[in-house]
């Protein structure tokens, strides 16, 4: 099928930057993103594109350059459905809070209502991609909803997941490891092909049956967090046997059997899909009967569930104690650097069991706007919002937020912090002035030279 017209429903963190790029790559499709969220689109048609909802480098630059060409964004759903040939199916699928498989399966209200929305929309045949994190079997799911309530409509299912990291984004999806493309059909998947093969080398573009490319995103995301808490885990025993977690790091990672990438020790993962798509995998595993697989891969988010509470609790212990009544600065609030986005932050959790504590909190973040940070700490409904209000402050300057606090909490690894003059921040505090690294991006020896009470993981 010749493709001239794309339709992304979803202007979030998959749908956006994909686009963008697909639009850059190939000038002569149209490719508009649709999303009921009006909000969000006038976001996205911001003239000053330093103003996008999604923060992620080089994307700004993208938008511009295509942006009312053949890159466009809007509310009009059904009229891009329409005008399309081939759908990329993009929305939230957050793991349920409800119901059979609460607190592990994910929720696919959204995706099937999109589907339930192409098939009374549609009146030509469609290529439908499905590029949300979704579980093993959803595009039979998708295709049974569409072929059966589509009329005379054709509809090819694809499975086209994305292996996005945020903060590198855009890059990725310029220099892909792979493109993935599952489905049945092989004039859709060979259509889709095209689409990415306008830049994307073909020997990057697999092409497999739709449950493997489906698994294999879920396996992926698992794989990378297992290598995180697996030198969480060794940072722990690192910090009792007087070993060095960078050095422990170092040396594992130059075996090329092994390598480098993922074995820096922290605080503990985030991110919207390594601790959705883990529990995820899980559930699949409990409802086949595999409880020993799903009792292995549900340790991993045991494991980094208690990184988090490990951190806070040498905070406090550290504090003689008690944090009650202490001002504690949180700098960072994402999940990870050069991006605004704060799911499963371990930044949230740590301060939530430091606010149970009674601290004060107050917050630092480049790239996180001031109503997200609140939005977080309320969502976990541990306290009212008046409550979260009086005992967090957001600041957009590091310095004003260090300021008579008696420690320092780095949750995430922003370029920035490095370059500050800690000697200025040292004087604004108060004495002892204490230092916790969740993310290891300070030297030990210089924070020791200025005065600083240094901690940091696997030390």
């Amino acid at each position: 099928m010749q493709i001239n017209n794309i339709c992304c429903i979803g202007a979030g963190y998959v749908g956006g930057p994909t686009m963008a790029v697909i639009a850059k790559k190939n000038p002569n499709i149209k490719v508009t993103i649709v999303d009921i969220n009006e909000e969000r689109i006038a976001a996205w048609n911001e003239n000053d594109v330093s103003k996008l909802p999604i923060y992620e480098p080089g994307l700004a630059e993208i938008v511009k350059e295509t942006r009312g060409k053949n890159l466009f964004f809007s509310t009009e759903i059904d009229k891009a459905i329409d005008e399309s040939e081939m759908i990329f199916i993009s929305v939230n699928t957050p793991t349920k809070t409800y119901g059979k498989g609460k607190g592990m399966a994910a929720d696919l209200k959204y995706v099937e209502l999109c589907a339930r929305n192409i098939a009374k929309v549609a009146t030509t045949d469609k290529i439908v991609v499905e590029k949300s994190t979704l579980p093993v079997r959803t595009a039979q799911a998708i295709k049974s909803i569409l072929h059966n309530t589509g009329g005379d409509v054709n509809f090819s299912i694809l499975s086209n997941p994305e292996f996005l990291a945020e903060g590198t984004a855009i890059q990725d999806l310029l220099n892909p490891d792979r493109v993935l493309i599952g489905g049945e059909s092989q004039d859709a998947i060979e259509s889709l092909a095209n689409v990415y093969g306008s830049w994307v080398p073909q020997d990057r573009i697999l092409r497999t049956n739709v449950w493997s490319s489906e698994l294999s995103k879920l396996t992926a995301n698992a794989f990378l967090a297992q290598r995180i808490s697996s030198i969480n885990a060794i940072s722990e025993l690192c910090e009792k046997t007087e070993a060095n977690v960078a050095e422990v790091s170092k040396a594992i990672g130059m075996d090329s059997r092994i390598g480098p990438k993922f074995l820096n020790a922290s605080v503990g993962f985030g991110g919207s899909c390594f601790q959705k798509d883990i529990l995820n995998l899980v559930y699949i595993a409990r409802s086949y009967g595999l409880n020993e697989v799903a009792d292995y891969w549900e340790q991993v988010i045991i494991l980094n569930d208690h990184q988090k509470r490990r951190f806070s609790d040498n905070l406090i212990s550290t504090l003689y104690n008690t944090v009650s009544g202490k001002k504690i600065a949180m700098l960072g609030w994402a999940f990870k650097k050069d991006t605004n986005d704060t799911r499963e932050s371990a930044a949230i959790y740590v301060a939530d069991h430091l606010l149970n504590e009674q601290a004060n909190i107050a917050v630092y973040d480049p790239k996180v706007p001031s109503k997200k940070v609140y939005t977080d700490l309320n969502y976990l409904q541990t306290r009212s919002e008046n409550e979260n209000k009086e005992l967090v402050e957001t600041f957009d300057n590091p310095y004003n937020a260090v300021k008579n606090a008696h420690a320092i909490a780095i949750m995430t690894e922003w370029d920035e912090f490095k370059t500050y003059d800690w000697k200025k921040i040292y004087d604004l505090m108060k004495k002892p002035a204490f230092i916790f690294d969740g993310r290891n991006i300070l030297n030990k020896s210089e924070m020791e030279k200025i005065g600083f009470e240094y901690s940091s993981i696997g030390h």
